[in-house]
Formats: C-alpha cells, structure tokens, sequence
C-alpha cells in the first residue's frame, strides 16, 4: 500500500516577477531554449531585439519561445510570414511547420517541413515532427520509418528516443518501451516529456513504487506541469486516497475538462466516492469525446443505475446493450420501474453462458441510407458505412469498402484494423488475422487483441490466441477483461485454482 503521506502534492513555484529581475544575458536564450524555457527564452530575445539585433533573424527562435508556452497567436506573429533570415530559414520553418501542427493545419504543417528540411535534411527532431505529422494525418507506417530515421540521426537525442518509446508501447506494450525511456532519461535527466511518459508506463504496469520516485523527479524538474499533479492523482486514486486524488485534479486547472484520461480518472473518482450522478456527467462528457468507447459506455451504464436514473438508462442503453452487464443494468431498471414484461428479455441475456468469447458489430453511428450518401470521403464516414453494411448482414459490400479505404490508405494501422473487422464478419479469420497483425505493428489496443483473439479462435490457434491475451495482461496488469477471459478459458478446462486467481485479479482491478 502506498502512503498516502507521500502522495502529498508538491508545490507550484510562482514566476519571479519581471519587474525585479535581472534582465538575462543576450546569450540566455539559447540555454533557455534548450531547457524548454519559453517565458526566459522570451525575455532573452526581446532584450536582444531592444539591443538592435534583427527581427528576421530572431523570428524564429521567438516563434519557439511563444509555442512553448503554448502561445499560439503570438508564435503566428513571429513564424506565420515565413519572413526569415536565409541562416536561420531551416529553423523557421520547422517552428511554423510545428505551430501548424498545433493548429491541427496537417497539409500546410507538411509543407513548412518540406520547406525545412532543404537546409537541415540531419537534423533528428524535424524528423520527430514529420513522424508525428504523418502519424496524426493516419499515415502510421510511415511515421515509423521517420521515427527510425530521426533515431538513427540522434541515438542520445530526447525528444527521438520519447518518440521511439511510444510507437513500441502502442506496437509492443508497456515493457518493451521501459529501455527506451530509460536511454532517453540518460540522456536527459530531467526531461519534463521523457519523466512523464516513463511514470505514466510504470503506472501501466503495476509499478506504483517505482512511479511514485518518478513523479517526484518530474515535479522537482518542471513545478509549474500540470501533469505532474494528474500522475499524483492516479497514485492516490489507486491507493483509494479518493479526497487527495480529487483535489489534486481540480488543482490541475482544466485538465480534468481537456484531458480525457484525467475526465476518466476523476469520473471513477467521484463514482467510488458516492457521487454517481457528477460520475455520470463526466462519463457522458467523454463518451461525447469518444463515443465508440465501449468500456466508458458500461461506466456511464453504472452510474445512472447507482444514481437511481433509470429511465435515462433505458433511454440510452436498452437499444444498445449487447454486452452482459448492460443489459443486466437496463433490465434491473426496467424492474425497478415495474415492468417485468420488458425487464425479461435484458435480464435472460444477462444470465446467458458467459464462457464462449463474444464479440459483437458496434452499432453505426448513422443510418445506413445516410452513410451511403456520405460514401468514404473521409475515415468516420468510411467506419460508419462499413459498420452499417457489416449489421445489415451486406459483409460482401463492406469488406469491399474496407479494402477500397486501405488502398487509399496503405500506411494506416485504421484502415488496416477495419479491413480485418470486414474480414472477419465475412467468416475470413485468416484474411482478418492478415490484416489485424499488419494493424498491431503500428499499435495494438485491447480491441484489437480482442479481435485477434477471436480470428485466432475462428482459425483453430486457440493455444496462440491464449498467448496472445495472456502477453496483453503481462503488458497491462489492470486490465480486468483479460484477466476474466483468461480466467473463464482455464474454468472451462478444469484449471479452477488458476482460475479463481485470475477472477480475483479482475476484481482487484474493476472486473
């Protein structure tokens, strides 16, 4: 058990005040920079324009400054003319190439890299922006390759090695990255990104000691991050300090309403805490934010019932509750409400064999007719009208949509994940498992491991499909549903000692 006595939050240091401070060398800046001090960065280069320096040739280190302090419109101001001086041409177009990225501007972001790139093809993080450009644009297996290119240019360097981290824990799970972060930490000790990153995949793996002493480290390095006060809330949530893990969340400022995990964390905070109907309310904000999110669904599910909404529950769930629990939920409310007759069907459902793996087709976010209008112009509308083909039974027509959408998307992990959804719903597991493999290259989710499983199964690989669960749990110890798939497969072949060991894991952790 952790103490909750050190999960005390650490305190926020103020900003000195500009007033009376010293003014920093003109040579600060630099430093400031490479240290990720924007606000210093900042006063270092304004002295140095006040000195008589040029505007064009500090533009974009000044852009920088600005964009590290999450500054937007100010960076635009010095990066959005492209206005720089020809030694410093690379370095500005890499900071307007990021701030496009930030203004979630994908086409113009690849053209400031292109740009970028004709003075410094070397250097290591332009090669991170253009791996995490392609990446957000859905090109994944091209990310991959820049992302190995920018390693290859700078072994030591931090910000290649966070990359490189992350795209093995979306491809690999936790574990793997572990090296990663730990090259990257020896490199740069007291990198904010880096320490963040490496306590949140500790925290994933059941570590809660060793992440602990590294959120300490990160909120010594950066005491004004806000995810520092995020990770202390998880530790203290998992340590069922609940009053400690709220108030450090609502110390965060809005992260608790930008940041879905931290919506999530606060969300189940508030339902462990006897307060289902504020749990609900956060469960229902991030539903709107991802509302394919089959597990946020049973939460919100949860909490209307432990509030006593029951006729909100059957109006947002009877016509949806595919799983077990859900129906167990909406038929308990339909009893509560005294109609048996309805109650009936949700409740045989509940109690049906829950041994057999079960995968269900998620419901279209549209109608089928209206989903067909919109054709594949884009990847939602390309999902939408797959899903609605593969529930109307038309698994030819949408395994055909599927494919259509990978060839004009050869490089993304989604397009490759829904051409096996297709597959499989046409009873083709070896075409799926095709398809799902080339998907888990890039990163492999839980549902995707789901599905896997289950082509597995379909394909007469139970022994593999059971390692394949089997390393999702080692990878991620709080996943309850594996530990109650891997549980019920060992009850059906008699191992009930393992099975009961797993069963009370799940619990430990949610199941």
């Amino acid at each position: 058990m952790i103490s909750t006595r050190s999960l005390t939050p650490v305190l926020l240091l103020a900003l000195a005040a500009c007033g009376g401070a010293a003014v920093p060398d003109a040579d600060d800046w630099h430093a400031a920079l490479r240290r990720g001090d924007g606000v210093g960065a900042e006063i270092a280069l304004k002295h140095d324009l006040t000195r008589g320096a040029s505007a064009i040739e500090l533009a974009p280190f000044l852009g920088e400054a600005e964009l590290l302090q999450g500054n937007l419109d100010e960076a635009r101001r010095w990066l959005a003319r492209g206005n720089f001086a020809p030694d410093v041409a690379g370095h500005g177009f890499h900071m307007l190439g990021r701030l496009r990225l930030a203004e979630r501007e994908l086409p113009a972001a690849g053209k400031a890299f292109d740009r970028a790139l004709k003075t410094a093809p070397n250097d290591p993080e332009l090669w991170v922006d253009i791996a995490r450009l392609r990446y957000r644009g859905g090109e994944q297996k091209q990310a991959l390759m820049a992302s190995r290119k920018a390693l290859a240019l700078g072994p030591r360097n931090p910000a290649a090695l966070l990359l490189s981290a992350q795209l093995v824990r979306d491809a690999q799970g936790n574990a793997a990255a572990l090296p990663l972060f730990e090259r990257g930490l020896e490199a740069a000790p007291n990198d904010p990104d880096l320490l963040a990153d490496y306590a949140a995949t500790l925290g994933e793996l059941g570590r809660a000691t060793d992440m602990l002493a590294v959120v300490r480290r990160f909120a010594a390095a950066a005491p004004g991050d806000r995810r520092a006060l995020y990770l202390q809330a998880v530790l203290a949530a998992r340590a069922g300090n609940h009053d400690l893990a709220r108030s450090l969340l609502q110390r965060s400022g809005d992260l608790d309403r930008e940041m879905p995990a931290a919506i999530l964390l606060l969300a189940l905070v508030d339902l462990d805490n006897g307060n289902p109907a504020v749990a609900a309310q956060g469960f229902d904000r991030l539903l709107s934010l991802q509302p394919d999110n089959v597990r946020v669904q049973a939460l919100l599910a949860r909490a209307l019932a432990v509030a006593g909404n029951d006729r909100e529950l059957i109006a947002r769930f009877a016509g949806t509750a595919d799983d077990r629990y859900t129906a167990l939920l909406v038929g308990r409310a339909y009893e509560n409400l005294g109609d048996r007759a309805k109650a009936a069907p949700f409740l045989d459902r509940a109690l049906r064999d829950p041994l057999p793996a079960h995968l269900a087709a998620l419901p279209p976010a549209a109608s089928l007719e209206v989903t067909t209008l919109r054709g594949t112009a884009d990847g939602p509308n390309t999902v939408a009208l797959v899903r609605g083909l593969i529930a109307a039974r038309r698994t030819r027509d949408a395994r055909a949509k599927a494919e259509e959408w990978l060839k004009r998307h050869p490089g993304s992990g989604e397009a490759m994940a829904l051409a096996g959804d297709a597959a499989l719903a046409a009873r083709d597991p070896r075409g799926a498992l095709r398809c799902y493999r080339a998907a888990a290259a890039v990163r492999r989710p839980w549902p995707l491991t789901k599905r896997m499983a289950a082509a597995l199964e379909a394909s007469g690989k139970s022994a593999s499909a059971e390692a394949l669960v089997t390393a999702q749990l080692a990878g991620e110890p709080s996943n309850a549903e594996a530990a109650m798939m891997l549980s019920r497969r060992l009850a059906a072949r008699g191992e009930r000692k393992r099975a009961e060991l797993l069963k009370a894991h799940a619990a430990a952790h949610g199941g």
